[in-house]
């Protein structure tokens, strides 16, 4: 039976989590004309396409085995899922605004039978019920930062990833709820029955992100340069030293760098005698 993947069908998550499955080695076979499901490369897994929302209860469920998708929309649903992997994008936060002009500047300001405006009813009474606090929750669909301006409520609560909304809306932030990111997860059931395939789709993705920020530096070096050179790159687990066959007392020196490094570096070891300098591009680290 095949692994099936739910990741989101549009919006901020989608195509960051098509471009990790593909450079993880599980590209989608008609990205271009999305349906419900997709075949990828891999003759084993399924994508399906639908709303971020969803996904935790379909993993839950067991619709999907696997899914992409927000910690918040994660906690909202209060689903039982296994979190696999923070995939370290798709920043935001939680946050409790108010008008500017409020006079609400802490959780001890907000008096009872205050109306809340939100997407995300559970999250937002379990963290007001947890303080004390008793409001009244208002559920809305979008557009929450408009919610105090219109008579709706007193405060929001509003998914936020710089604060230039609330901002620009004149809302000030009060509070952090819930600090989220995007998550890789799967269905408890399906993790112990199909658990070799999930952890290879795992491994690719982990791979993929390790590599982030990484690029491989090759370089040749005579031997009486060497020690100079080793000592000045960095390396994960420090370079790597072999032969060159066709230059008698020449080696090859390896390393993976980050690459806010490489600028500095490799003026670096020009000057302490490297040459034939390449620099390249990792997809995954193993």
């Amino acid at each position: 039976m095949k692994l099936r993947i739910a990741i989101p069908s549009k919006g901020r998550i989608s195509e960051p989590a098509v471009k990790l499955l593909s450079k993880a080695g599980i590209g989608l076979k008609d990205n271009a004309n999305r349906k419900l499901f997709s075949d990828t490369y891999h003759p084993d897994i399924t994508v399906m396409f639908t709303r971020a929302a969803d996904i935790p209860e379909f993993v839950a469920d067991g619709a999907a085995d696997m899914g992409i998708t927000g910690l918040d929309l994660i906690e909202e649903k209060n689903v039982q899922i296994r979190l696999l992997e923070d995939l370290n994008f798709g920043k935001a936060s939680l946050v409790l605004a108010v008008p500017e002009d409020s006079p609400v500047e802490s959780l001890s300001d907000i008096e009872s039978g205050t109306v809340v405006a939100t997407e995300f009813p559970h999250l937002t009474e379990t963290y007001l019920q947890k303080n004390g606090i008793d409001a009244k929750i208002v559920e809305m669909s979008g557009s929450t930062e408009i919610a105090p301006f219109i008579g709706v409520a007193d405060i929001i609560t509003d998914l936020t990833s710089t604060g230039t909304t609330l901002k620009m809306n004149h809302l000030k932030i009060v509070d952090t709820i819930l600090d989220s990111s995007i998550k890789l997860i799967s269905n408890p059931q399906s993790y112990n029955e199909k658990k070799e395939i999930i952890e290879e789709v795992r491994t690719g993705i982990k791979g993929v992100m390790d590599a982030e920020g990484k690029k491989l530096i090759m370089l040749n070096v005579d031997e009486g340069n060497l020690d100079q050179v080793t000592k000045a790159m960095p390396g994960m687990t420090g370079p790597t030293i072999s032969k060159v066959l066709s230059s008698e007392h020449v080696v090859a020196v390896h390393a993976v760098v980050d690459e806010f490094e490489v600028f500095n570096l490799v003026n670096k070891l020009k000057k302490l005698g490297a040459r034939d300098i390449l620099v390249v591009p990792i997809e995954r680290i193993i």
